[in-house]
């Protein structure tokens, strides 16, 4: 029987799901749409997964990051749960050597990660405007009518960019459809807005920062050669792609996973089966105090397994001590 590892990362566009081994050999990958309904995403995911595994496998530990990590947590049962930051750094640290900047575009935001001597020494997020995120990448392709596959392609083979207005979403759409009335190529757009959203990136959340190589650059969006290729331009330095760049969160929370595993202690994995458990979530409004906090109820087959968002900890305590009577 082998031995595995189970990191989930479930943001706001994507619910990605990576089974892993002890010699880091990934053995289940799933990258799927959130569409608004996470629980739904990692019971997918999940399901998905284990159809794609033929040998018997342990899962000595589990692992979630993400916006929803909390709520994956309760659901799998993890025995870590982290932040994107700390699973994208550790992540890039076990694939690629020596590794000082981290470059990461998701769905709805996007981060720069610094690195020395092996730790994280700095970072910057970006999650208020949607210039330069996958989801806003997706739209251009839309009203374009061009495959996001092809965006990338398209971009390399221009020969004149088009400076395009990238601060701001709003702004740049605008300018792209002016550039297109005035009639240039649509190539030259699309190069002009893969070095505009770069700049913007740069801007934002590279100023003042010292992005030494090597670089590496993860996220959905690393697979649009475009983005890469005029991040590239503006470093004046190659940017590394991971083989699993889409997924990196994920395989960030398995190796945490395995750290844990690792001390000895016995996973809370709720095991492959929660797939066919129904899930509820509802908030009410506790009137116990005056911060009238809104609870929220995660429900499984009409049992309640765990409730957060107070600030006393009044609800969330009855929801850690069922926890540890149950270890």
């Amino acid at each position: 029987m082998k031995n595995c590892y189970l990191g989930i990362d479930v943001g706001s566009v994507s619910t990605n799901v990576v089974l892993m081994d002890d010699e880091h050999e990934i053995l289940g990958k799933v990258y799927t749409k959130t569409q608004g309904r996470p629980i739904d995403a990692i019971q997918r995911g999940l399901k998905e997964v284990k159809e794609n595994i033929k040998e018997d496998i342990k899962v000595r530990g589990v692992g979630t990051t993400g916006s929803g990590r909390q709520l994956a947590s309760i659901i799998v049962g993890a025995d870590v749960v982290k932040n994107e930051i700390t699973a994208h750094g550790i992540a890039a640290l076990n694939f690629v050597d020596g590794v000082r900047t981290i470059l990461e575009i998701g769905g709805q935001d996007s981060k720069i990660i610094l690195l020395k001597n092996g730790v994280i020494s700095d970072f910057a997020m970006n999650t208020v405007c949607a210039a330069g995120t996958g989801s806003f990448l997706d739209r251009q392709a839309a009203r374009m009518g061009i495959e996001i596959q092809n965006f990338g392609e398209l971009a390399l083979s221009s020969t004149n960019s088009v400076r395009i207005a990238g601060r701001c979403a709003v702004f740049a759409e605008s300018d792209m459809i002016h550039k297109q009335q005035l009639g240039h190529n649509q190539e030259d757009i699309i190069k002009g807005l893969c070095d505009a959203l770069v700049r913007n990136f740069l801007n934002n959340l590279g100023k003042g920062k010292e992005i030494a190589g090597p670089v590496v650059f993860q996220g959905g969006v690393a697979a649009n050669v475009g983005i890469k290729k005029s991040f590239e331009e503006a470093l004046g330095q190659e940017v590394f792609v991971p083989p699993h760049h889409d997924v990196m969160g994920a395989i960030g929370c398995c190796l945490l996973a395995k750290e844990h595993a690792a001390k000895g202690k016995p996973t809370s994995f709720n095991g492959f089966d929660i797939i066919h458990s129904g899930y509820n979530v509802k908030g009410r409004e506790c009137h116990d105090c005056a911060n009238l906090c809104e609870v929220i109820e995660i429900v499984q087959d009409g049992q309640v397994m765990a409730q957060w968002g107070d600030k006393c900890g009044k609800w969330s305590s009855l929801t850690k001590e069922r926890k540890e009577k149950l270890a």
